[in-house]
C-alpha cells in the first residue's frame, strides 16, 4: 500500500499517528509544518528499509518493548537536510518523540545495543528515539581538606604562559589521548556547520577535520601524574568514616556556570556577558537581547584599528560553547576561518604542554573543560599544598581568539597581541577552588605587611 494516496490534501495515517507522538505542540505554524515535513522524509526513507513498523513500534511503546535499529542512510557530512534546515538525524527525531528541549548531540548517548548509533560513523544511522539517552551530569564527590596542617610558601613562584616562548608540535590525529582513550578525537565534524574549512593566518592547512595544530608552551604535563585520587576522598554513599581535622567542600552548580569577556588586543570592550542557559553563540552580529547569545558585532571601541575592524568582518558565526554533563565543548561555527583555543584542562586530557594553543578549524569542535577530570586534580592538589591547589585558577580560564592564531607558528605570540578574543571564566569551578582555598587559609611565609 502506497502510505501517500490519500489524497494531496490529507496526511497518511502513518504520518498522523506518528506525529501525535510528538513531545512538544509546535509554537508557530512554520515549525509545524516542518516537523510534517520532517516526517514525512522519514516516513519516505523508512519504506524502502521496511523500519515503519520498528519506529511506531517504539514511539508508540514510548520504549517500553525493545526495538531494533532503524536506519537510515548516512549523508556525506552527517547531517539530514528537512527543506531548508539541516541537522544531525537523530538529534531531530529525538527532540520530536522524546526531549524537545535537547540542544545538541553532546547531550545524546546511544545504548550499548544500538548497532547503528550515529557516533559508529556506519554507512547508515540508527534514528530510533529510544536507542539514546540523554547525558546526566555526574554528582562530582568532595573533596576534603585537612583543617591542622600549616602549608609553606613556594619558594620559586611558577612561571607563567606568557612569560614563555611557545613551542610548536603537531598533534597527531591517528594516536589516542593519553589519558581518556574514550575521549573523542580533539576535532571533529558537527551538526551545525559543514566540515569543510579554509583558515586566515594559519601556518597549517588541514585536510582533515580531524587534525588540529598546536602550539605548547612551558613544561609538558603528566597526566597520569594529575589525575592520581586522593586518599583521602570518600565518593557519596560511602561508609568510611570522616578522618580527623577535615573539612568537607562540595560542588555546587552556580547560577550562571561561565563568563565571558570580549578583547581587542590588550583592550577589554564591553561588559561580561553571564552564561545561564547550556548553549552559548559567541558570534560577530547584532542581537542586542538573546540569552544564547553574545553578539560582538554591537561593541564599539574608539582605539580600533584596520586590522581589528578586517578581522571582526571574518567573526561571521564565531564559536558555541556547549555545557553538558559537567563537559564543556566549543565547536567552530564559523564559515570561512578557525578559532585557536588555549584550554589548560585540555592540554592535562592530550597530554600536550601547559598552556598549548590548539588550531580549531570551522566545522570541528573541542572538549575544553571536564568537571571530573578537574575534580581529581583539585583532590590531588589539595594534598600538595595551597599553592598547587591556587594554581589551579587557570584551569578555569580558557583564552579563545578569532581567526588569528598566536604562538611561536604565529607572527603573534601572545593572545593579547591578536585582534579579537575572549576569556571565559568557569565559574562553578572557580567558586569551588575559592572554598577550598578559604578552607586551608593562606601559607606560612606568604603574608605581607606594610614594613616587608
Amino acid at each position: 500500500m502506497n502510505v501517500f494516496s490519500n489524497g494531496p490534501f490529507s496526511q497518511p495515517p502513518i504520518i498522523k499517528r506518528l506525529l501525535n507522538y510528538k513531545q512538544a505542540p509546535d509554537e508557530d505554524e512554520g515549525e509545524e509544518r516542518w516537523s510534517e515535513k520532517a516526517v514525512k522524509s522519514l516516513v519516505k526513507k523508512l519504506k524502502k528499509t521496511g523500519g515503519l513498523q520498528e519506529l511506531e513500534k517504539a514511539i508508540t511503546s514510548l520504549g517500553h518493548q525493545p526495538t531494533r535499529c532503524v536506519t537510515i542512510p548516512r549523508s556525506l557530512d552527517g547531517r539530514l537536510q528537512v527543506s531548508h534546515r539541516k541537522g544531525l538525524p537523530h538529534v531531530i527525531y529525538c527532540r520530536l518523540w522524546r526531549w524537545p528541549d535537547l540542544q545538541n548531540h553532546h547531550e545524546l548517548k546511544a545504548i550499548d545495543s544500538c548497532q547503528f548509533a550515529f557516533s559508529l560513523k556506519r554507512d547508515d544511522v540508527c534514528i530510533n528515539p529510544y536507542h539514546y539517552v540523554r547525558v546526566e551530569t555526574p554528582v562530582l564527590p568532595p573533596v576534603l581538606v585537612p583543617t591542622n596542617i600549616h602549608y609553606d610558601a613556594p619558594l620559586d613562584r611558577p612561571q607563567l604562559a606568557e612569560e614563555i616562548l611557545p613551542d610548536n608540535v603537531v598533534f597527531p590525529s591517528t594516536e589516542p589521548p593519553t589519558v581518556f582513550p574514550e575521549t573523542p578525537p580533539p576535532a571533529y565534524p558537527t551538526d551545525e556547520v559543514a566540515s569543510s574549512s579554509s583558515a586566515m593566518d594559519s601556518p597549517h592547512v588541514l585536510s582533515n577535520p580531524s587534525s588540529v595544530s598546536v602550539s605548547g608552551v612551558g613544561s609538558p604535563i603528566s597526566p597520569s601524574s594529575c589525575l592520581s585520587p586522593s586518599p583521602y576522598m570518600r565518593t557519596p554513599g560511602s561508609d568510611v568514616a570522616l578522618p580527623p581535622d577535615y573539612q568537607v567542600v562540595t560542588y555546587c552548580e552556580p547560577a550562571y556556570w561561565c563568563s565571558v569577556s570580549y578583547y581587542e588586543m590588550k583592550n577589554r570592550v564591553g561588559e561580561v556577558f553571564n552564561a545561564a542557559k547550556p548553549s552559548l553563540t559567541i558570534d560577530g552580529y547584532t542581537d542586542p537581547s538573546s540569552a544564547e547569545r553574545f553578539c560582538l558585532g554591537l561593541l564599539s571601541n574608539i582605539h580600533r584599528d584596520p586590522i581589528i575592524e578586517q578581522t571582526r568582518r571574518h567573526i561571521g558565526r564565531g564559536v558555541r560553547l556547549f555545557y553538558v554533563g559537567g563537559e564543556v565543548f566549543a565547536e567552530c561555527s564559523s564559515e570561512s576561518s578557525s578559532i585557536f583555543i588555549q584550554s589548560p584542562n585540555a592540554n592535562v586530557r592530550y597530554g600536550w604542554h601547559a598552556a598549548t594553543v590548539c588550531k580549531v578549524p570551522s566545522g570541528c569542535h573541542l572538549k575544553i573543560f571536564n568537571n571530573q577530570e578537574f575534580a581529581h586534580l583539585l583532590a590531588q592538589s589539595v594534598n600538595q599544598g595551597f599553592e598547587a591547589v591556587y594554581q589551579l585558577t587557570r584551569m578555569c580560564t580558557i583564552r579563545v581568539s578569532f581567526v588569528k592564531g598566536w604562538g611561536a607558528e604565529y607572527r603573534r605570540q601572545t593572545v593579547t597581541c591578536t585582534p579579537c578574543w575572549i576569556e571565559i571564566h568557569l565559574n562553578g569551578p572557580l567558586q569551588w577552588l575559592d572554598k577550598v582555598l578559604t578552607q586551608m587559609g593562606a601559607p606560612e611565609g606568604s603574608r605581607v605587611g606594610s614594613n616587608t
